[in-house]
């Protein structure tokens, strides 16, 4: 077995930059990764799943609406604790403040209509070990962080994707001579799609450039694939992506509900 590298020091890009354009009733004011889930950011549900693995350093993306990101972090203390104010003096109390999550965080303006693979590209410059990790700021689980490091330092190849079996939005029918046996409300699908989190060594960065209109999904990760440098990491856990209106709904009411599945932390 491979050495296991100190996830502390591994960076995590986060692809921030897009408009989140199928869920404008949650997001005509905001970029896409600050639509809250129980009244937090889903890019800071993101971010806890990875520190509770341990890592530590962040590499945001950014684009659209992207100094709403920025702002929201240079007031975080303000943004996550009660606090008293004295608009008189300015001075500034805070209520049994909690906590801060130790995030060390580069935030990298990627421009506003940047594809997925040019927003990699163009922080490369920051990726400085032999491994980087991946995801997007709309999609969240319960995925072993830890373990898929693992398999992927250990497998051996260029990048590794975390296969799931996302919920159908359609309810699926079971049918025997023209009747229905079983109707599945939400079934999951039966192969495995990409859930979005990614492990890479550095030489994927060879793939890919900061061009504007290169997208990882077409041709880097399929030449990637082509050249049998691309493994799966298979989660049967829960996984699911804030892409509509309706997913915003279901995940706010799994966190009210104290059932998020996500929340390792």
């Amino acid at each position: 077995m491979a050495e296991m590298p100190n996830p502390a020091e591994i960076p995590v890009v986060i692809l921030c930059g897009g408009q989140g354009t199928r869920i404008r009733e949650a997001s005509e004011k905001l970029p896409k990764p600050l639509i809250d889930i129980g009244g937090i950011p889903i890019l800071w549900h993101i971010m806890k799943i990875y520190r509770t693995h341990g890592f530590r350093r962040f590499v945001l993306c950014l684009g659209y609406k992207g100094w709403d990101i920025k702002e929201y972090f240079l007031r975080y203390r303000d943004n996550v604790n009660d606090f008293s104010l004295d608009l008189g003096t300015g001075d500034q109390r805070f209520h049994d403040a909690e906590d801060m999550d130790d995030f060390q965080i580069d935030f990298v303006d990627t421009g506003q209509m940047t594809g997925t693979g040019g927003r990699i590209g163009r922080v490369a410059h920051l990726l400085d070990g032999e491994y980087f990790m991946l995801t997007y700021g709309d999609g969240i689980g319960n995925v072993d962080l830890t373990a898929e490091l693992a398999f992927h330092v250990d497998s051996g190849a260029i990048g590794t994707v975390t296969g799931v079996h996302p919920t159908s939005r359609f309810g699926e029918l079971h049918v025997e001579d023209s009747y229905v046996t079983e109707f599945a409300e939400k079934p999951a699908a039966a192969g495995w799609v990409s859930g979005g989190f990614f492990a890479f060594r550095r030489q994927f960065l060879d793939y890919v450039s900061s061009d504007t209109d290169l997208f990882l999904e077409s041709a880097p990760l399929q030449k990637l694939a082509r050249d049998g440098g691309l493994t799966i990491f298979g989660h049967e856990g829960f996984w699911m992506g804030m892409d509509t209106y309706r997913e915003y709904v279901a995940l706010n009411e799994m966190w009210d509900s104290g059932e998020a599945p996500w929340k390792i932390w």
